[in-house]
């Protein structure tokens, strides 16, 4: 490159001795023109004629002009980079105030000391901003409790005098979030749930794969984050077994693996009221953070202030003697996880061998792997002796209060459903009056048990109520709750009097509740004493219709009778149901089974009900067929999943909600595989089909698939006055199904005697809304 440059310079040279001594003279051999000086040509024309032809000259001075020119060119260069690393953008002179200080003596030689090393001290007021601690908090999350976490420590981090900052790990960058705070000025706060199968949600799912590759590819050095400080909060339920908070224990792992540093130990939420160590998710976050402050907080307050005190030490590398002393003497938190603990636990059975585990828990840290070890099990010990905790937590007790359920003692809850609001202004009824001939306004929607063992992509209670797969809370009696859930339904109907369209009529009759839906959120055949509550009920002459997710087949068998038992059948196949239900149990396929087989031993009314979701489970109409096949129910509903709005912990769309004529295309063509069902009754409204067992239709081609409810009750009394000897069947109540409820009707479900309400303008049917 220089050579060239000097072959520029010198042509360029030459161009300018050209035009001092004419063209003509410099090319011309023979000149015709005669005005041209001849002392100048000759000379100009020797000169050129010399440089050209003599070698020594010509690399003469293309070495002098190739040195001056990368002179030139270092020269400028320089220049360059420093107006650069003077310039400051926006910046304007700042006039001295008073609070600007001369610097001390002592400071003055601390000063001098840490140039002579090449560094130069920051200014006081960053140092000290630096002292108070600095949080920055990341979360992953599915449903917003990890948000709402990070937002809740960074508030009180910012009380306690830390600056914090919340990152949403969607935007994760490590080159601007991670790798620039390795000199511990900065504590990274993970705050991380744990979805489905022990995997990441979405939002954290980049940053897991980049943690975890960095841990795994020879190119990255294992002391990538050392100087990094570091706590992690994971979110989780221990019934999920084998993947209890996994993301939390991962990241845990990785970041140890990379040489960053606990601060603290790693908290685990527990959505597991009953295995909770303080009672909840929310309890267990508490008080980590508190735990997580405290000591951010006490080590701000150890560290020596530039300001107030001097360092002896003689270092000079703008370290203190000090805060060495207090990272020495900070605890350090082993980031093993319970396997991995469980390995040195196995050796204590006799065996002198202690398995090796993957390099975090070290030999000579075994003693206090144990004594933690010994610590857990304590805590274990003393959860399990004390008094079973209460199912609703005050967080859980605050998300369905605010979406309008009424609590009842611990478990228990009661809500007003949208269709007995339209049947009270005459605006039609649910699909149960279309199909049974309940009175909707007359339905009462409760549940004896919030918690639920499936958290189902569909779920319309967007998760909020705890989940389980046994009983291990504090358990209210039926006549409590009975009371209770009468008590406030009847609250919550008359805060309708007076409502435009409000019938009287219906409202009178709306103070004598008929029905108990069973049905509201969570299993309530999770209730130990389901049966007495059943029985009470019907004391009440209130029929009831129970629902379960066929995750608890023996419940179902000594259920006693009820007016309706339904078993949802949410999908076909064990991949599918894994998919769609997301059980607790990890043998939730075998459980299925058990429980349709334990529905066909029962002698009253049983229901398949199935909810159809595009893209997850329409196509599999001949594997529903064979479930038919086993639990041989009387009916089966087949309902269009129902959009409830977009949620955090669901990724359905309007894509997966089918229409009414893709439910009915769907129930034609089951009915088409199973001989003894046919088609019975629908309800456009609710997108919703009844197939029926053709026992229930006449010769005469009439269905009756509606209840009689009288009768019922005069059946029941009679096998409870006989103590189970006097057995009934559901062939003994049941009564006609009205012409306008039977399929293919044009009223299509749809009461001719209620009033069906349209907005002006709009074709939209706004009943029951």
């Amino acid at each position: 490159m220089a050579a060239s440059v000097a072959d520029i310079c010198f042509l360029f040279w030459c161009f300018l001795v050209s035009n001092f001594c004419g063209f003509e003279g410099v090319y011309a051999i023979d000149s015709e023109n005669e005005d041209i000086d001849t002392l100048q040509f000759h000379w100009g024309s020797k000169l050129v004629t010399t440089l050209w032809t003599s070698v020594p000259c010509w690399y003469g001075v293309s070495f002098v002009t190739g040195v001056a020119t990368l002179l030139m060119v270092i020269l400028w260069w320089n220049k360059n980079d420093n107006e650069v690393e003077n310039f400051v953008p926006n910046a304007a002179p700042r006039r001295p105030t008073e609070g600007d200080r001369e610097p001390t003596q002592q400071q003055t030689s601390r000063a001098q000391a840490a140039n002579q090393n090449g560094r130069l001290l920051k200014k006081s007021s960053e140092i000290t901003s630096e002292k108070k601690g600095r949080l920055r908090v990341f979360y992953g999350t599915q449903t917003g409790t990890a948000k709402s976490f990070a937002e809740d420590l960074a508030k009180a981090a910012t009380a306690s005098g830390m600056s914090a900052e919340v990152v949403d790990l969607l935007t994760f960058d490590p080159e601007s979030h991670i790798l620039p705070e390795t000199e511990g000025l900065v504590t990274c706060v993970f705050i991380l749930a744990t979805y489905s199968e022990g995997l990441p949600t979405k939002s954290a799912t980049w940053f897991c794969q980049w943690l975890e590759e960095s841990t795994t590819d020879f190119r990255v050095h294992k002391s990538l984050l050392k100087g990094l400080k570091y706590a992690v909060f994971g979110l989780g339920n221990s019934l999920y077994e084998g993947h209890y908070n996994q993301v939390g224990k991962n990241v845990d792992s990785w970041l140890s693996i990379l040489s960053a540093s606990a601060v603290v130990e790693r908290g685990e939420g527990d959505q597991n009221v009953a295995e909770s160590k303080h009672g909840g998710v929310g309890e267990d976050f508490a008080a980590w953070k508190e735990s997580l402050l405290q000591k951010l907080t006490s080590s701000s307050k150890d560290c020596c202030s530039s300001q107030a005190q001097s360092c002896e030490c003689g270092k000079t590398d703008g370290g203190c003697c000090q805060e060495t002393q207090d990272d020495n003497d900070e605890e350090l938190y082993d980031s093993s996880s319970e396997e991995e603990v469980s390995d040195v636990e196995d050796a204590q059975d006799g065996s002198s061998k202690v398995t090796e585990t993957n390099g975090l828990t070290d030999l000579e840290d075994l003693g206090k792997v144990m004594k933690k070890m010994k610590k857990a099990k304590d805590d274990r010990a003393s959860a399990k002796s004390a008094e079973p905790r209460e199912m609703i937590t005050p967080m859980l007790r605050k998300a369905l209060t605010k979406q309008g359920y009424r609590l009842i003692g611990s478990h228990s809850g009661v809500k007003l459903c949208r269709w007995t609001k339209s049947m009270l202004r005459g605006r039609g009824g649910c699909y149960k009056h279309t199909f049974y001939g309940i009175e909707s306004h007359r339905c009462m929607e409760t549940t004896p048990s919030l918690a639920c063992a499936n958290k189902c992509v569909f779920c319309w209670r967007h998760h909020t109520n705890p989940v389980g797969t046994e009983w291990r809370w504090k358990m209210d009696d039926p006549e409590t709750i009975l009371e209770g859930a009468l008590q406030n339904h009847y609250k919550l109907m008359k805060e309708f009097k007076g409502v435009p369209g409000v019938k009287p009529e219906r409202m009178a009759e709306a103070m004598q509740v008929q029905h108990c839906a069973l049905s509201l959120v969570g299993e309530p055949i999770m209730y130990p004493e389901i049966n007495r509550f059943a029985k009470l009920l019907h004391s009440h002459k209130i029929s009831t219709f129970l629902v379960t997710n066929a995750q608890f087949p023996e419940a179902i068998r000594s259920m006693v009778p009820v007016t309706q038992l339904y078993v949802s059948v949410d999908a076909s196949t064990k991949e599918s149901l894994k998919k769609i239900d997301r059980p607790l149990f990890r043998d939730f396929w075998p459980r299925l089974l058990s429980s349709l087989e334990a529905l066909s031993e029962k002698g009253q009314r049983t229901v398949y009900r199935l909810t159809i979701v595009n893209g997850w489970n329409n196509e599999e109409i001949d594997a529903y067929a064979n479930l038919v096949n086993i639990g041989k129910p009387d009916f089966i509903e087949v309902k269009g999943v129902t959009y409830c709005g977009e949620s955090k912990a669901s990724t359905l769309t309007m894509k997966n909600i089918p229409w009414h004529e893709e439910v009915v295309g769907f129930v034609k063509k089951l009915v088409d595989l199973l001989p003894d069902y046919d088609i019975a009754c629908e309800h456009e409204h609710s997108n919703c089909i009844l197939a029926a067992h053709k026992k229930f239709k006449k010769d005469d081609g009439s269905w009756w698939t509606w209840i009689d409810y009288a009768k019922f009750h005069e059946l029941m009394a009679d096998f409870v006055a006989s103590d189970g000897e006097k057995k009934f069947n559901a062939l003994d109540y049941m009564t006609k199904t009205p012409a306008w409820a039977v399929f293919g009707c044009k009223e299509q479900g749809f009461d001719p005697e209620e009033t069906r309400f349209r907005r002006k303008g709009k074709n939209k049917d706004l009943s029951g809304c």
